[in-house]
């Protein structure tokens, strides 16, 4: 019979393993592109004492540009049907800056408050929609301040001096004032 030889336990070299390891993590971490989250950029008020009553804010109702969406993505604006979201941008900008000039509309752009209202059914797509569309007017009526383009008020970079003293200029002129209500149930019930 033939003598098979005892070959001792054979280790394998873990520290090539390991560096292996490394290198195929360090190429993963640096070859994945991770998504970040997006959302609405929006500045939330502080939270309301609870020992103190509710403010009263009283407004005309001139100074208040209301903006309705249904649960079947249709438009109420300043109590007329609008069938264009699109058309609320320059809508909302002659609003705000109306100065007095037309007895309908704001007194000014301090006082000018753009409120929208949505219902639960509303789509996203649409609500973001009027909301962008009213930011919108509000960064073309700050750049006419500055004498550039909304697009242009927007490419300014608050990390220059310069810029962020026309940023600051054109918030004061033009701050956003734009109300978002709390949802009605599914169907405005």
């Amino acid at each position: 019979m033939a003598r098979s030889k005892n070959r001792g336990n054979q280790e394998v070299n873990a520290g090539s393993m390991a560096d292996i390891a490394f290198l195929l993590l360090i190429f993963f971490l640096v070859t994945t592109q991770i998504n970040s989250d997006k959302g609405l950029q929006i500045k939330l008020p502080p939270p309301l004492d609870p020992t103190q009553p509710p403010p009263d804010i009283k407004m005309k109702d001139r100074n208040i540009f209301k903006i309705l969406i249904n649960s079947n993505d249709q438009l109420l604006v300043e109590d007329e049907p609008l069938n264009d979201p699109y058309a609320l941008r320059d809508m909302v900008h002659e609003f705000i800056t109306n100065n007095g000039v037309d007895p309908k509309q704001s007194d000014s752009p301090q006082d000018a408050v753009v409120s929208i209202k949505a219902d639960r059914g509303t789509s996203y797509e649409l609500f973001v929609q009027v909301l962008d569309n009213a930011q919108g007017a509000y960064y073309k009526a700050r750049g006419g301040v500055l004498g550039i383009s909304g697009e242009e008020y927007l490419g300014l970079d608050a990390k220059k001096p310069d810029e962020e003293k026309m940023i600051d200029r054109a918030k004061d002129a033009y701050p956003m004032r734009i109300s978002i209500a709390e949802p009605n149930k599914l169907g405005g019930q």
